[in-house]
């Protein structure tokens, strides 16, 4: 009996101690909970809005797919958020007029008849504003003249022009050496752009332009798109351009020219100054057009260069649209003081033309002047004779 009440008592106090401390633990939470509660009744009392719990779902919106329609109360939900301003309806005259044609082409890249990604496409366009931004072009065949014999040549070109422009440049006139540029060509290429720019001169345009701003939007202009064969396409590569091209019946003076590997000088403007040097290192004859001394230039007197130049024919030269031969060509070089000396002889010429005429005017003037002041003379003279004769 008395172990079995020693192990009562053992089994009686962990629990009566698990009680106490549990007890405690709760008055402390109390107490904290009230401490807490006065420092808030302490502090001024805020009221905070009341909240608005709105449906996610009424805040979706209804899309052409979906087919669950928008409840009123989620509508009148979404409208307490913020005010909603109506849109206006479009006025019945703006909706009466048909929208201006829209454009599928670039106004920079208009379609062309042959592909446009094609490198012949690309030189066709590259040859034809060569042609008309270069009043000046000096064509020459080469013979397989080789990398290293081109880079002499174009070395040579380049300090020669440089020269020529440091005097226009000292005497207050614009530099053009960087823009004198020589280059190979393809034959056949340059041949149909040759013929598009000299004989296609589209004169028709369409009056009503879909990107023109003046065109009223009520006008019937048919949808422009990325139709080649449209008539309003009249750039250099349309289908009109080509066709121009194709017609074996034109012919143009360069024609006889164009065979053979070739290739040809660019100048940005009319210079006989620039001309006469080109010719004096691509085709040097004396004496109007001196090769440059080995003293002078040595550099021109190298291999490469000399074997180069041996390779290369001049066969003549377009100048304002219209073709020279050889001949032709060094006349324009060989104007004395350039294109300042032919306004100088120009203007002399004139002048001359001028004086002439005004002494021609002037010489009946003159006689007539003449004739009658001697006639008065001799009446004066007649006269003095009978005043005597009354006299005495």
């Amino acid at each position: 009996m008395t172990q079995e009440r020693r192990w009562s008592i053992s089994g009686e106090l962990p629990a009566t101690r698990e009680v106490a401390r549990t007890t405690e633990i709760l008055e402390l939470r109390l107490k904290d909970l009230q401490r807490v509660h006065r420092s808030k009744a302490a502090q001024p009392h805020i009221t905070m809005p009341p909240r608005i719990h709105i449906r996610p779902r009424a805040l979706r919106l209804r899309t052409p797919c979906s087919t669950t329609p928008v409840s009123r109360v989620a509508v009148a939900s979404y409208a307490s958020i913020g005010p909603v301003q109506p849109t206006p309806a479009p006025a019945f005259e703006r909706g009466a007029r048909p929208a201006a044609p829209i454009v599928l082409y670039p106004p920079t890249q208009p379609p062309s008849h042959k592909r446009p990604e094609e490198r012949k496409t690309q030189l066709h366009r590259q040859y034809q504003s060569l042609l008309k931004s270069s009043p000046l072009l000096l064509i020459f065949q080469h013979n397989n003249v080789k990398a290293v014999e081109w880079m002499g040549i174009r070395r040579e070109l380049a300090v020669a022009l440089r020269k020529i422009d440091a005097e226009r440049v000292a005497a207050g006139q614009e530099p053009i050496a960087d823009q004198v540029k020589i280059q190979v060509i393809q034959t056949n290429i340059f041949a149909s752009a040759l013929k598009v720019v000299e004989f296609f001169n589209p004169t028709e345009l369409p009056t009503d332009d879909p990107t023109d701003p003046r065109t009223p939007t009520s006008a019937r202009v048919p949808l422009t798109g990325n139709n080649v064969d449209d008539e309003r396409f009249t750039h250099g590569l349309s289908r009109h351009a080509y066709e121009v091209a194709n017609n074996r019946k034109l012919k143009h003076d360069l024609e006889p020219l164009m065979s053979g590997p070739l290739a040809v000088v660019a100048f940005p403007s009319v210079s006989p100054q620039h001309l006469k040097t080109v010719l004096s290192i691509l085709s040097p004859s004396a004496p109007d057009f001196p090769a440059p001394k080995r003293k002078a230039n040595p550099d021109y007197y190298e291999p490469a260069v000399q074997t180069g130049l041996q390779k290369l024919m001049l066969l003549g030269a377009r100048v304002e649209g219209k073709v020279f031969d050889v001949e032709g060509t060094k006349w324009v070089g060989g104007i004395p003081g350039g294109i300042d000396g032919l306004r100088a002889s120009l203007v002399q010429m004139l002048q001359g033309i001028g004086g002439s005429l005004t002494n021609a005017l002037e010489g009946a003037s003159r006689s007539l002047y003449f004739t009658v002041e001697s006639r008065r003379m001799d009446m004066e003279e007649q006269e003095k004779p009978k005043e005597e004769e009354k006299k005495e």
